[in-house]
This record gives C-alpha cells, sequence and structure tokens, in this order.
C-alpha cells in the first residue's frame, strides 16, 4: 500500500483531494465536522515534513456552476483553528488564482481551492481539467475515501499527472485496512447487520457477506421486503413489491450456507410517519391495515443484542428504524450500545458510513467502536468487490 509513512514531504508542494463535504447550516455554520478532523493527520504529516498542502473538495451538488451556498470559503476559519497554522483560499480550483495562490504557498501553510464542482469538468472526468489541477504541485495525495468510488478528475485522472509521486493519505488507507481486515481477516462468530430503506440497494453487498458471514441480521424498512416475502402482513410498511423473489432468494442461500438470517420479531408501529404519531408494538409479520413499522420492537432488541454480545466480528450498515425521529431512535440506540459493549469485550466493529456512521454519532458513540468509515457509498462498493477508481488510480 503506497501509504505517506515512508515519503518525504520537505520542499513539496503536495496537491491532497481530501472530503470535505460537510454539512452547514443556513447560516453556513458547519454542524458536523468530522470529515474535516479525519484529515488532520495526513495534512499535519506534510507540513511537519517541511511540505505545504494544497486541498482540493467538493461540497455539495452545484448545479450550475459557482453557488455562495456551496463555497469551501465557509470552511476556512474553521479549518484554520483545526490546523493551527494559516489556511490561505483560492477563489478558483483552476486558472490564474488558483496558480498565483499555489506558487507563493510557503513550507508549512495551507492553501484551499474553491469547489471542485462548481467546474462540470471534474465529475466527467475531464483529461485536460485534471492536468490543470496537476500543475499546482509536486505530489498527489488521495485521502478522500467518500469518493473513491467516483471517477472524477481529482480522485483518479489526476493521478496520471504523477506517475512516480501518488499515494493513500492516512485516512484512505485506514479506510482499506479496516474493511479488509471485516472481509479477509474477520474473527468468528461474524455478525453483519444490514439496515436502510431498500433491499436493491443493499443486495450486492448481502449477496457477498453470505459467502463471509456467521450470522446476518436484517433491519429497517428492507426487513419487511422480507416479511411480506414470507408470507407476512405488513399493513402500509414500507415494501419493494418487484423484489419478493429476490428476499425469498436470500433466504434460501443463507439456509444452504448455513448463515443464521434474523429478522425483527417484533416492531414499533405507527399510524403515520411522524415523531408524534400514535405508536404500538406488533409482531413484524402481523401488522394491520393502516399501521406501519418504524423501528424495531422490544423483543427484536434483546435478539439482535445477544446475536451482537457472542460475536467477534461486526459490520453495521443501516439504522434499524427512523433514528432521526425521536420516537424511533431506540431499537438504533440498542443496536449501537450492544456493539459498544461487544467492543469493550473484545470485538472487532466496524461502522459502515452513511446513516449508520450518522446514528453512532448522534448517541456520541463512535469513540467506543473500533471503526467508523467515511465513506457510505465507497464502502459499499469496495465490499461488494467492485474495483474503485480512486484507489486503483494510486496502485496502478
Amino acid at each position: 500500500m503506497k501509504t505517506i509513512d515512508t515519503y518525504s514531504f520537505s520542499g513539496k508542494k503536495v496537491l491532497v483531494r481530501v472530503d470535505f463535504n460537510v454539512p452547514l447550516d443556513k447560516s453556513f455554520n458547519i454542524t458536523d465536522d468530522n470529515r474535516m478532523r479525519a484529515a488532520l493527520p495526513t495534512i499535519s504529516k506534510i507540513l511537519q515534513d517541511g511540505g505545504s498542502a494544497i486541498l482540493m473538495s467538493h461540497l455539495g451538488r452545484p448545479k450550475e456552476g459557482p453557488t455562495e451556498k456551496y463555497s469551501l470559503r465557509h470552511l476556512v476559519s474553521h479549518l484554520q483553528a483545526l490546523c493551527g497554522v494559516q489556511v490561505h483560499f483560492a477563489d478558483d480550483c483552476i486558472g490564474p488564482k488558483a496558480k498565483e495562490a499555489a506558487s507563493t504557498l510557503k513550507a508549512g501553510e495551507v492553501l484551499l481551492l474553491e469547489n471542485l464542482r462548481f467546474h462540470k469538468e471534474e465529475e466527467k472526468g475531464d483529461e485536460g481539467f485534471a492536468a490543470e489541477l496537476a500543475s499546482l504541485g509536486d505530489v498527489y495525495v488521495n485521502d478522500a475515501f467518500g469518493t473513491a468510488h467516483r471517477a472524477h478528475a481529482s480522485t483518479t485522472i489526476i493521478a496520471k499527472h504523477f506517475p512516480n509521486d501518488k499515494l493513500f493519505g492516512y485516512l484512505l488507507a485506514g479506510e482499506l485496512a479496516n474493511a479488509k481486515k471485516v472481509l479477509e481477516e474477520a474473527e468468528r462468530p461474524f455478525t453483519a447487520i444490514m439496515g436502510g430503506a431498500k433491499v436493491s440497494d443493499k443486495i450486492l453487498i448481502i449477496t457477498r457477506l453470505l459467502d463471509k458471514v456467521d450470522n446476518l441480521l436484517i433491519v429497517g424498512g428492507m426487513s419487511y421486503t422480507f416479511m411480506k416475502a414470507m408470507g407476512g402482513t405488513i399493513g402500509k410498511s414500507l415494501v419493494e413489491e418487484d423484489k419478493l423473489d429476490l428476499a425469498r432468494e436470500v433466504l434460501k442461500q443463507a439456509e444452504a450456507k448455513g448463515v443464521k438470517l434474523y429478522l425483527p420479531k417484533d416492531s414499533v408501529v405507527a399510524d403515520q410517519f411522524a415523531n408524534d404519531a400514535k405508536t404500538a408494538v406488533a409482531p413484524s409479520n402481523a401488522i394491520e391495515d393502516g399501521w406501519m413499522g418504524l423501528d424495531i420492537g422490544p423483543e427484536a432488541e434483546k435478539e439482535f443484542a445477544a446475536v451482537i454480545a457472542a460475536s467477534r466480528t461486526i459490520l453495521w450498515n443501516g439504522p434499524a428504524g427512523v433514528f432521526e425521529m425521536a420516537s424511533f431512535e431506540h431499537g438504533t440506540k440498542t443496536l449501537a450500545d450492544a456493539i459498544v459493549k461487544a467492543t469493550e469485550n473484545g470485538a472487532f466493529s466496524l461502522i459502515g458510513g452513511g446513516d449508520s456512521a450518522a446514528a453512532i454519532s448522534k448517541f456520541g458513540l463512535e469513540k467506543q467502536v473500533s471503526y467508523v468509515s467515511t465513506g457510505g457509498g465507497a464502502l459499499l462498493e469496495y465490499m461488494e468487490g467492485k474495483e474503485l477508481p480512486g484507489v486503483k488510480a494510486i496502485l496502478s
């Protein structure tokens, strides 16, 4: 693995692809800076070596070029506080302003370029745009795992311009090492918890995991597709009618491979999708008309916690319910608590980005599990066995 540990950045201008796609409130204040903090070890290494760091990132999905709402300018003062050094800002990521800011950057300093996605060429993987970015630095470091599954100019194409000076940052290297630990070196029993709304979103990873896990816990909205596939009644719970056969096939495969597949025995049901809805507890396969399952129930919580407690490796991707609403967060919180307890007892736990990372953060437990991934989609694709263009570009 080409990491930055053995590389000296002394006197080098280092182009670092970071993932600073952080949430901002209406006043442009950062509401969660985890992604920025995750890049600090790589930035520190560069500065301590006597190099300078030129950071490039996207923010949001701007449609029509430069937009105040998506300007990385809003991140400068907070980044400066995190880094402890002055952070310069370039109004553009290419062109005369970026060139001048990069050329005058001194050792030990940081430059943040404006949002890459203000140029449509970024997402198109444009060769010319990548060449302009590359001209700003001497070395390329990719530390943005969250975008490693995209063949964009700044994540993949740019690496061609640095045949001997392209490296993984600490964050990206750590993500790959932890994913590999789960996929290839898992201590048994190995339990995977798959949640979220749709079976179709997770079917590839579920199918792959059936060859690796001892226990598969299926939670969240997708569990009701399985319930209906088994002949249960699910009221007006979320269901993918066109995926019932697929759910039956997964059940059949799990049985054939000796994997214990668990579905929630009971659910917290509501009469509407709202925090102040009327609620009750019902068997997950016998939900009355007019009611919908929005969280796992107490019996399911108890059973799942016991399975997690007996596990030595745990992968969690997807919440147990609508954890964003206080009335339906209990099941997800119970899973998180059980994973923390198992981790304290020596299990290895990987929280798989996206909503699971948001949940573990909401409950303040991110420091009490083994690893929280910063990349939801990228981690899923890696675990599905797909080649990540951003990773391949560094290794080739």
